[in-house]
């Protein structure tokens, strides 16, 4: 029988020690130990995917290699494809985490049902086989060789998995399954980095891609130790309000795409529908005559459209002014109205500042900085910016408008939803021939010269 002992796991980055410490020397982090029970046997000869004879392996100069493009999956979701840089690659490992409820189970049961003609195993840990059942009714979508299998252990899951030979497996979640070679409950540091590593070597040796679904602490990083993320090659953090209909799938980590695409999706009764022109979407058309409304051309990853940045200024009679953002980075505002007051010479001291994005979203292009302070401007002034108006462009601290990239894109963007005017930044514009576009373009140099455009 094995001996067991106690070890301290770091529940951040999974570093071992044998007594309990404040302060992980590893990551830094505070009070992250928590006391795993492990069993003491010899290490066993693991087998890395790929190399079978140790004493062939030798270097090999880089210019010998012959690299091929990856076999990819098309998941029949425009938005997924996306993300993913242009499909599911086989013998891939996919993280994908978000919050209790926001839809991750949803989104990808009905990725699976649409999957026709390919033959999936989906592994729920958290959900009985009647569960799903209901659940893939109101999605509406039937795949003839979807298979189901409620299990939690790693060693029945594998199996099965020899016996079906998926082409797809979906593991839902990984914080539910464990491993008969680690002597801890389910979720815990050391069974979250043993079964990753396992799900990875059969991943990379069959060729089999691999979904995993993951929780998210409090904080919203994915819940486990750290190497998780090191270990999977894409993770994906689907996001979103519940009291918004829209729900957004971000790529933080990506060995076989970019890292700045996002998909938009709309939550609706039977399932998740694409939102293939978010523009429209995020634009209401009612805001003729209110002020504090200014539309901006975006771009996240290589998808242009356009939002709505709503602004609200007020007199603070509580002392205190307030500063409040909603979708934007608050410190970047305070910068903006920093600019504001020092550049455009207008007093927001004693002025209560809210700003919000329409629909949910979380921003960071900086080319949004112009809309942001031409709306606190017209609420301000209570002044309304006309609505067939579109901006883009960085605020520096001097008050300048800086260049922005793809410009052409957010130009067209705004062409085809109907705008007659934008305002960009000076000298913008190298190497794009304006003469075909109908709407009318305004390039100005500093903030004065744009309020003066929108203001008069």
């Amino acid at each position: 029988m094995a001996k067991t002992k106690t070890i301290y796991l770091c529940s951040t980055c999974g570093a071992d020690s044998p007594k309990w410490i404040g302060k992980c020397p590893n990551c830094g982090e505070w009070n992250t130990y928590v006391e795993e029970l492990i069993a003491k046997e010899p290490p066993a000869k693991r087998v890395i995917p790929g190399l079978t004879d140790k004493d062939n392996v030798r270097p090999v100069l880089l210019r010998d290699i012959t690299a091929t493009n990856e076999v990819r999956i098309d998941m029949k979701d425009e938005e997924l494809n996306r993300v993913l840089g242009g499909g599911l690659v086989k013998g891939s490992l996919v993280l994908i985490g978000g919050e209790p409820g926001i839809g991750k189970s949803t989104l990808v049961l009905q990725t699976v049902l649409g999957l026709s003609g390919l033959k999936t195993m989906y592994v729920s840990g958290e959900e009985s086989i009647r569960q799903l059942k209901l659940r893939a009714d109101r999605i509406e979508h039937a795949n003839p060789d979807c298979y189901i299998l409620s299990e939690t252990n790693l060693e029945q899951i594998f199996t099965q998995a020899q016996n079906l030979q998926p082409g797809l497996m979906i593991v839902d979640s990984i914080q539910t399954i464990y491993t008969g070679m680690v002597e801890s409950s389910p979720g815990s540091v050391s069974q979250v980095r043993e079964c990753s590593a396992s799900i990875l070597k059969y991943a990379k040796e069959s060729g089999v891609p691999v979904l995993l679904i993951g929780h998210i602490n409090k904080e919203g990083s994915i819940a486990g130790p750290k190497v998780l993320e090191h270990i999977v090659d894409t993770v994906l953090q689907f996001e979103g309000d519940q009291h918004y209909m829209y729900r957004i799938l971000r790529s933080i980590k990506n060995r076989f795409g970019s890292t700045a695409e996002l998909g938009i999706y709309e939550m609706r009764q039977n399932g998740l529908r694409q939102v293939s022109n978010p523009s429209e979407l995020l634009l209401t058309q009612n805001h003729e005559g209110l002020s504090g409304v200014a539309i901006a051309a975006a771009i996240e990853g290589v998808r242009p459209f356009l939002i709505e940045t709503q602004a609200l200024v007020s007199s603070a009679v509580y002392g205190m002014p307030q500063r409040s953002a909603t979708g934007f980075d608050l410190r970047r505002m305070n910068m903006l109205l920093a600019v504001l007051e020092k550049r455009a010479g207008f007093k927001l001291v004693q002025k209560d500042v809210f700003l919000n994005i329409a629909g949910g979203l979380k921003v960071n292009d900086p080319a949004i900085d112009l809309a942001v302070i031409s709306a606190v401007l017209s609420s301000s002034l209570d002044i309304t910016i006309e609505s067939n108006v579109c901006l883009a462009g960085e605020v520096g601290l001097s008050g300048e408008i800086r260049p922005v990239n793809r410009i052409e894109q957010r130009i067209l963007e705004a062409e085809k939803l109907g705008f007659t005017r934008m305002l960009i930044p000076h000298n913008n514009l190298k190497g794009f021939d304006t003469s075909k576009c109908k709407i009318q373009i305004v390039q100005v140099r500093k903030v004065e010269e744009a309020f003066r455009q929108l203001f008069g």
